[in-house]
């Protein structure tokens, strides 16, 4: 089976950086953005490759919540994860919520039951 390919999508490069290399020792493929926009453009070019987005869902040019919506519209059924400080309760459905600050441990299980669904 190939190894599941995440999009990683969040503002903060640091936190993208260390996530990514995280999620990458953990074995996954992990391709990062800190604009929507550029995530939205990898699932143009490559709708089949992600399994699951990760995104925030404070971002300066676009919501996580509407990235989800959009990406969807690209890659139908694309499981989401969104991240956020603020509290937040999905409105779309198939949606996981992640409170930050989170340890990477729950995130990569958060991840797996994203792939399990």
């Amino acid at each position: 089976m190939d190894t599941p390919c995440l999009l990683l999508v969040d503002d903060e490069a640091s936190l993208t950086e260390l996530l990514k290399k995280y999620l990458e020792r953990l074995g996954y493929c992990v391709d990062a953005c800190t604009h929507p926009e550029a995530a939205l453009a990898l699932l143009e070019a490559h709708p089949e490759r992600y399994a699951v987005l990760v995104t925030d869902l404070t971002m300066p040019s676009m919501s996580g919540e509407d990235l989800v919506a959009l990406s969807r519209e690209r890659t139908p059924g694309l499981r989401a994860i969104i991240a956020s400080g603020y509290p937040y309760e999905p409105r779309i459905e198939g949606v996981e919520f992640l409170q930050k600050p989170f340890l990477p441990n729950l995130l990569a299980q958060a991840i797996e039951r994203a792939l399990k669904s």
